[in-house]
């Protein structure tokens, strides 16, 4: 098959590129995946602050197998690396994370003036927090931020900084925390007193900014937590910098993708902080089990037998990936505060509903409970447009591994943003792709 991912721009609802999935041939494989993007992103912030840069993982790894949203964030870090008084220009594409990422690191870079740009959808989604806390701290001591419609986004830093503190709410997006903590780190190296983060109200998705704590740990940095507070407190250099874990939500394909053929992957590791590691927990449940090998490998075992049960709370970008699972389960599951599920690169939980009616399954939502009933029978086919989205994208072609029904995909270039050789993991399967 030729390459569908490499340099190819993230897919619109209208595209009309279109891959068909044959499963009839699977076969056992080893699969890979691509490093951490997430740990990644925070890798990067952190080896750019601390003086470890470049990260000598992120540079070995092969470009074509690097996920978009590294290479967007790798190239934002570069542009702040500029001498001052370089006005810097950073496309963020469509990535949410290392748009707000980015955001603080211009505005806590002294002199720094910054133009980001990205997608229609990005300029879409809900930022509003994250910039009211950076005025709140940073505008009395001169912080220009200025908003386009929605592009660009204009950030012009001050030289000096006021009150040590950061005020964020944690309902919408614990990105925005994670965000404005890895911006006390740069803080406190600048200015060498505590910077903290307080949180008002109850935090999403937690497991991401302990994930970035964990990181801050790692490289040297003491963060004290209590009540919602996160200061970055102290900063003692490394021995070594740290290595750099396999994806886990890449992982999550790969893993019931392995279990349909009995494969393995490679990568896993069992004592990452990552959210998304839950998907091994979580799939007990439903009657399997992960069986660890050597060097990092694991595999799923065991017979399906029952439903699933997640929270959106807990690890939201995993519940597409359960709901395609859900789609073989013998009975119903459910997925519980599903609402974060609308403001990611598409409606995810719209596409989770799609995804579901597409293979005879039905779905039912309670305000943020929806409910998975699978399909008596799997289709012979069944059609799904991704609609820009990487994750619907990967969900739709594991669900055809899983039930056996062939797919029509439109718009499978977007797997690039966090999996770019996604299709050639699928292809080690047996899978036919045309």
């Amino acid at each position: 098959m030729a390459r569908l991912d490499e340099g190819s721009p993230p897919m619109t609802s209208s595209s009309q590129t279109r891959l068909h999935v044959d499963p009839s041939r699977l076969t056992p494989a080893v699969l890979t995946p691509p490093i951490s993007k997430s740990d990644a992103q925070r890798a990067l912030v952190l080896a750019h602050l601390t003086g470890a840069w470049p990260l000598p993982e992120i540079q070995r790894e092969p470009e074509h197998f690097l996920p978009a949203d590294v290479r967007v964030l790798r190239r934002g870090v570069e542009a702040l690396r500029l001498p001052p008084g370089t006005v810097r220009d950073v496309d963020c594409a469509d990535g949410g994370a290392p748009f707000r990422i980015l955001v603080t690191q211009a505005a806590v870079t002294p002199g720094a003036h910054v133009r980001l740009t990205g997608t229609p959808r990005l300029g879409e989604r809900p930022h509003g927090p994250l910039f009211e806390s950076l005025r709140e701290a940073l505008g009395p001591s001169g912080l220009v931020l200025t908003e386009g419609k929605p592009w660009p986004v204009e950030i012009r830093a001050p030289e000096r900084t006021g009150e040590p503190v950061f005020r964020v709410p944690g309902d919408q997006s614990s990105q925005y925390a994670s965000s404005l903590l890895l911006g006390c780190a740069a803080l406190y190296l600048r200015e060498r007193r505590p910077w903290r983060v307080e949180i008002t109200g109850t935090l999403t998705s937690a497991g991401y900014l302990e994930l970035t704590v964990s990181w801050l740990r790692r490289f040297g940095f003491t963060v004290e937590e209590r009540d919602g507070r996160f200061e970055v407190a102290d900063y003692r250099a490394p021995e070594r910098t740290p290595a750099m874990p396999g994806d886990w939500s890449s992982l999550g394909y790969l893993l019931l993708l392995a279990w349909r053929t009995g494969g393995s992957v490679e990568r896993a590791d069992l004592g990452s902080a990552h959210p998304d590691q839950a998907l091994v927990r979580l799939v007990e449940r439903a009657g399997l089990r992960a069986e660890a090998g050597l060097n990092s490998t694991l595999r799923l075992v065991g017979e399906a037998r029952d439903g699933l049960v997640a929270s959106g709370k807990e690890c939201p970008d995993l519940l597409p990936t359960l709901a395609a699972l859900a789609c073989v389960l013998p009975r119903s599951s459910t997925l519980t505060d599903v609402g974060i599920l609308r403001v990611k690169e598409s409606d995810r939980l719209e596409g989770i509903r799609t995804l579901v009616d597409a293979v005879g399954g039905k779905t039912v939502l309670e305000g943020e409970t929806l409910t998975i009933h699978p399909p008596p029978t799997p289709p012979r086919h069944f059609a799904m447009d991704s609609r820009g989205d990487h994750r619907m994208a990967m969900v739709s072609a594991t669900l055809s591994a899983l039930s056996g029904a062939a797919l029509t995909l439109t718009g499978p270039e977007c797997v690039e943003k966090s999996f770019p050789g996604f299709w050639q993991q699928l292809e080690l399967t047996g899978a036919r792709l045309t």
